[in-house]
């Protein structure tokens, strides 16, 4: 019996999920979709529920990519020629001389306040965890710089 109750309360959700969707516009004009009919609302359109789709087998995998170096290019088919990507090259890595420059002053003047509020100590800085809390702000400024400054050399590494 206990079997038999267990099976219908599990039943009816899957039953109402089947029933067909309705869009409804009520009176102050907000559209709402449900399967059950809403009081004060006109029915426009009805939605039938969509047909069970078939499992099937996975696709293979696709063949993974050619690394650009493992083949010659084909510069026939190329979309610019190469002297404006050379241009483009060239620009690109004069922007990124000039950000790797501009982090390399930050990272500089990060380690310098750095050093600064090592050496001073504050009299109410009895515990160490302070000390360690005021410092953590500059330490971290000085590990963004030094991230920045390497993703930049990757970027210049990989130019062409």
């Amino acid at each position: 019996m206990r079997f038999i109750l267990v099976s219908l309360a599990l039943a009816l959700p899957a039953a109402s999920s089947l029933a067909e969707t309705c869009k409804f516009v009520d009176k102050d004009g907000r559209t709402i979709y449900s399967n059950v009919p809403i009081k004060n609302a006109r029915k426009i359109a009805c939605f039938q529920p969509p047909a069970p789709v078939a499992v099937e087998a996975p696709a293979p995998a696709p063949a993974p990519p050619v690394p650009v170096g493992a083949r010659p290019l084909d510069t026939s088919k190329a979309r610019v020629d190469v002297s404006t990507q050379r241009k483009r090259d060239d620009e690109r890595r004069q922007i990124l001389e000039e950000e790797l420059t501009r982090e390399e002053n930050a990272l500089a003047d990060a380690r310098r306040s750095l050093s600064e509020q090592e050496s001073t100590r504050g009299g109410d800085e009895r515990n160490y965890q302070r000390v360690l809390d005021r410092l953590k702000p500059f330490q971290e400024a000085v590990e963004v710089h030094e991230k920045n400054i390497a993703s930049i050399k990757r970027e210049m590494a990989n130019l062409r």
